[in-house]
């Protein structure tokens, strides 16, 4: 990021403060799980009861208390933002570079003798965004059954590509007529050089703001999967799972549901945050 892309980024409090949660979020998932000290799925069986006999809530042992199975809530908070961060980014990875890759295929074969292959990849780019995301995420999602993350992190990644492609895609018909990549072409650079020498870093301001906003939209698809219960199976501990089994016991101990559900929040917001923040320090137009 350029100076002055910086000077704005860091005038912007909004971003300022998607960056701190980001910050916050990433060393929680980091060293969270060593400061709980509790394993994630272990139940603590011998640990104080509340007056119905029911799980304990915050100690010195537990911080936040115990879940309803006796787990410790701080420690499956932890781990579980491993999983919503470890999604989020590399589903976003996987998204972003497929979008990148289909989207810089089909400009640069656009109005030539390969017409047909950006006509091909619109048309496929056309029917995956006339799905609705996260009930095309859901459907494929039941119909695996047996889930991993590394299943998870396909689905996402290969479901989510399709908006990036077709930004690529109208940023590469602008960049491919620019003099230089005009020149090289001229020089008999081949396609593929062209495209990573010229077209690629003039693609990459788009690619980060689409990366940024779209690690919030994949927090959201994996806990939506795991509070539907089709998402990576128990006792893995996520934050969509956790604020499923929590919501029942809102009325007696409400911060089984409030904290994974604070965590997604956070999740969502920060990315976005940040998200905007890179978008508007990477706009020219702004001062």
């Amino acid at each position: 990021m350029e100076r002055r892309a910086l000077r704005r980024f860091q005038r912007n409090r909004g971003a300022v403060v998607g960056l701190v949660i980001v910050a916050g979020l990433l060393a929680f998932a980091a060293i969270g799980p060593l400061l709980a000290g509790h394993d994630p799925n272990t139940s603590d069986f011998a640990a104080a009861r509340d007056g119905l006999g029911g799980p304990g809530g915050p100690s010195r042992a537990h911080p936040l208390g115990l879940d309803p199975l006796f787990r410790d809530l701080a420690s499956r908070l932890a781990h579980g933002a491993r999983v919503s961060l470890l999604v989020g980014l590399v589903a976003t990875a996987v998204s972003v570079s497929v979008g990148a890759v289909v989207g810089m295929v089909s400009g640069w074969a656009a109005d030539g003798r390969a017409g047909f292959v950006d006509s091909a990849l619109m048309r496929l780019v056309d029917v995956g965004l006339s799905f609705p995301y996260l009930l095309l995420v859901m459907a494929i999602g039941t119909a695996l059954g047996d889930v991993t993350i590394v299943t998870i992190l396909l689905v996402l990644g290969l479901t989510s590509w399709f908006g990036t492609a077709r930004i690529v895609r109208s940023k590469t018909l602008q960049v491919r007529s620019l003099d230089f990549v005009v020149a090289s072409r001229a020089l008999g650079q081949p396609s593929w050089a062209v495209l990573l020498r010229h077209v690629l870093p003039n693609v990459a301001g788009p690619l980060i703001v689409i990366a940024s906003a779209s690690v919030a939209q994949m927090i959201i698809a994996e806990s939506v999967l795991a509070y539907l219960q089709v998402g990576l199976p128990p006792p893995t501990a996520t934050w969509g799972r956790m604020l499923q089994e929590g919501q029942r016991y809102y009325t007696v101990a409400p911060r089984l549901a409030v904290a994974p559900g604070l965590c997604i929040f956070l999740g969502v917001l920060g990315f976005n945050l940040l998200g905007e923040g890179v978008r508007d320090a990477l706009d020219p137009k702004e001062t």
